[in-house]
């Protein structure tokens, strides 16, 4: 099954996509249907208004989560590129739900950082609460999976050691466009990543060093886990900043992330109308 949610004249909508169609659900956003014990069912059923799917306006296919974790250095292609070791232990920071913004909006570039970077992910989307899981239990607690471009603003990320202050840009990172669930499904599948119809990064979803139901094993023995919590699970080789030399993005830029079987996120890239703040 496939849920995404839609802007509507009324609204946010969550819908089912089906081929072309996209079928109202009867609640806001696929946050608050997962909320719902009976999301499945109700998804599965829902008869409502339909729309065309190849001309819905997607919002981020969970506009309000509770929680976004990130995993960095996830996968060991970019590992090795950023010249570090594998991990023993996945590398977490956090983002807001200010960041997040649709899978075909317009971006802006900030004046504040020129170094603007693409990282491609698979993100995971929790269907129910979970606290200290076993395998099991974490496999049971994913939703499903869906996109997201971790657009990363590397001059302020590597003013310190801590990245959070290059993550954490307003409207920055879209998710989208819609969730797969698990038995439709699977990681394994080629993630890339275009810069003007240049491929930037292409690697297996396989090739992730912890992989989506570890992370939540992991990440749950911390605290709860609750529906519609994102999990961006890292991006592979190929950014800008390890290219010799680095590559950033543009005004004018349009970046396309994908998976068979998720769909893509394409996103322009514009100058902010803003015209003060900190230099970088």
């Amino acid at each position: 099954m496939k849920l995404a949610t839609i802007r509507t004249p009324d609204g946010t909508r969550a819908v089912r996509v089906e081929d072309a169609r996209a079928v109202e659900i009867g609640v806001a956003d696929v946050g608050t249907l997962l909320a719902r014990p009976d999301w499945r069912q109700l998804a599965e059923t829902a008869s409502g208004p339909e729309h065309t799917w190849d001309a819905a306006d997607t919002a981020p296919v969970v506009p309000g989560p509770g929680k976004i974790f990130c995993v960095g250095l996830n996968y060991r292609t970019h590992i090795l590129e950023m010249g570090r070791d594998l991990p023993r232990y996945p590398t977490l920071f956090a983002k807001f739900t200010e960041t997040l913004t649709g899978p075909g909006d317009d971006i802006e570039l900030p004046i504040e950082d020129p170094q603007i970077d693409w990282e491609a992910e698979l993100a995971v989307v929790i269907g129910h609460s979970v606290r200290r899981a076993d395998e099991k239990a974490a496999a049971r607690a994913i939703a499903g999976y869906t996109l997201a471009n971790d657009v990363s603003m590397r001059g302020y990320q590597f003013r310190t050691k801590e990245w959070l202050q290059g993550k954490i840009w307003e409207s920055s990172t879209p998710v989208g466009p819609m969730l797969v669930t698990p038995d439709e499904w699977q990681p394994g599948g080629i993630i890339r990543t275009t810069l003007n119809g240049e491929k930037m990064q292409e690697a297996s979803t396989a090739d992730l060093v912890h992989d989506p139901v570890f992370l939540v094993q992991y990440i749950s023995a911390m605290l709860t886990l609750n529906p519609g919590d994102l999990i961006l699970t890292g991006t592979p080789g190929g950014v800008g900043h390890a290219r010799n030399p680095a590559r950033y993005i543009t005004s004018g830029d349009v970046v396309e992330v994908s998976v068979d079987g998720l769909g893509e996120l394409r996103n322009r890239f514009v100058v902010s109308p803003s015209t003060s703040g900190p230099g970088a």
